[in-house]
C-alpha cells in the first residue's frame, strides 16, 4: 500500500495485512520456535472476514447476479456480516443479516451503525422447527435461507458455500504469507467458522511447500456454551469441525482436495489468558479467536519437533468487538 495514493473506496484498501513477529511473548513463552501473527484486523472492517465479503460481492457483481440497490442476505457470528454491511454500502447495496444467537454486544451494535437488516431465526420459516428438532443441520438451514431470500429478492451470498470465500484465501493470504517470510513458514495455525481461510490459505501454502503442517483450531467442548451452562466462556464466531457429525462437515476440505494435518483444542479460559498475556507484552489487543490461535501456536512452538521452525497464526480480528465479554476482565 503506498502512502501516496488517494483511495476511491474501502473496497481498496483489503489485504496485505502485517505479519507480526510476537517477540516478547516468544522470548519467555516460545525461546525456540517463532510465531508470526496475521493481524487480520488491519482490514478496513476490522476482520478476515474482509477478504471473502469483498470477494464475494464483486464476483457477484461481475457475474451479473446482483447490481446495486439489490439486497444481500446472509447467516453470519458477526464479522461476515460486519465486513459484507460495510462493502454492502460503498458499493451501493443493502444487507440483511441473520445474526447467530449468542453473538458479543458489540458485534450486534456495529451492524447496526451499518444499518444492517437484523433477522432472528424466528424470521424465516421453518428455521426453528429444523433446530428444535434436528439441529443446525446446515444443508437444510441454507436451504430455508435460500427459500426466504428468493421469496423476499434478495441474493443470498451464502458464505457457507461460497467458493470465493476459499479462493479469496487462496489468491491473497497465502501468497501474502509466503512473500513475507520468504517461502520460510513451517506451520499455519488456524481456527474454522465457515472454513475458507484454512482451506484458502491451506492449499496455496501447501502447494508451495509440501511440508508445511497445517493445524486447525477448535474450542474444547467444555468451553461451548449450552442451555444449561449460559455464563460459560466461549470463543465465538467459530465451530468444531474435527470429529462432527457429516452435516456439519466443512465441504470446502473437499471440494478444493485440502486436508489440515492436526487438530488443537483450545479452551477458552486458556485462550483468555494468552490474549491478557500478549497485550502486555506485545501491546497486541487480540480477539477471542485470534488469542486462541496464538495459544494454540505456543503449544506447537513447544514441541521438540518445532524447534528452529516459523508458525504463522491467522488473527482473524482485535478484541473490540469482545469488551464486553470475559476475556479482558
Amino acid at each position: 500500500m503506498s502512502e501516496n495514493i488517494v483511495y476511491k473506496s474501502i473496497a481498496e484498501l483489503v489485504g496485505n495485512t502485517p505479519l507480526v513477529e510476537i517477540g516478547n511473548y516468544n522470548k519467555k513463552n516460545n525461546p525456540n520456535a517463532t510465531i508470526l501473527a496475521k493481524l487480520e484486523y488491519f482490514n478496513p472492517s476490522g476482520s478476515v472476514k474482509d477478504r471473502a465479503a469483498i470477494a464475494m460481492i464483486l464476483e457477484a457483481e461481475k457475474a451479473g447476479r446482483i447490481k446495486p440497490g439489490d439486497t444481500i442476505i446472509d447467516f453470519t457470528s458477526g464479522n461476515t456480516g460486519i465486513a459484507l454491511a460495510a462493502y454492502a454500502n460503498a458499493l451501493g447495496y443493502k444487507f440483511a443479516v441473520v445474526l447467530q444467537p449468542g453473538v458479543s454486544e458489540e458485534r450486534t451494535q456495529i451492524l447496526k451503525a451499518y444499518g444492517a437488516i437484523f433477522l432472528e431465526f424466528k424470521d424465516i420459516p421453518g428455521v426453528v422447527e429444523l433446530i428444535q428438532s434436528e439441529g443446525l443441520v446446515f444443508e437444510k438451514f441454507y436451504a430455508l435461507i435460500q427459500k426466504y431470500a428468493d421469496e423476499h429478492g434478495y441474493y443470498y451470498i451464502n458464505q457457507g458455500r461460497n467458493p470465493e470465500n476459499p479462493l479469496a484465501h487462496y489468491r491473497t493470504t497465502g501468497p501474502e504469507i509466503w512473500e513475507a517470510t520468504g517461502g520460510k513458514v513451517d506451520y499455519l495455525v488456524v481456527l474454522a467458522g465457515t472454513g475458507g481461510s484454512i482451506v484458502g490459505i491451506g492449499k496455496y501454502l501447501k502447494e508451495k511447500n509440501k511440508d508445511l503442517k497445517i493445524i486447525g483450531v477448535q474450542p474444547a467442548k467444555e468451553s461451548l456454551k449450552d442451555a444449561k451452562h449460559p455464563e460459560k466462556n466461549t470463543i465465538d464466531g467459530v465451530l468444531a469441525f474435527h470429529n462432527v457429525p457429516k452435516e456439519k462437515e466443512i465441504l470446502y476440505f473437499k471440494e478444493f482436495d485440502v486436508t489440515y494435518d492436526e487438530c488443537l483444542e483450545v479452551n477458552a479460559d486458556d485462550a483468555y489468558e494468552t490474549g491478557r498475556e500478549l497485550v502486555k507484552s506485545d501491546g497486541i489487543f487480540l480477539g477471542q479467536s485470534a488469542a486462541a490461535a496464538i495459544n494454540a501456536a505456543s503449544v506447537i512452538a513447544n514441541r521438540e519437533e518445532a524447534k528452529g521452525k516459523t508458525i504463522v497464526a491467522i488473527c482473524a480480528d482485535n478484541a473490540f468487538k469482545y469488551l464486553s465479554t470475559n476475556i479482558y476482565k
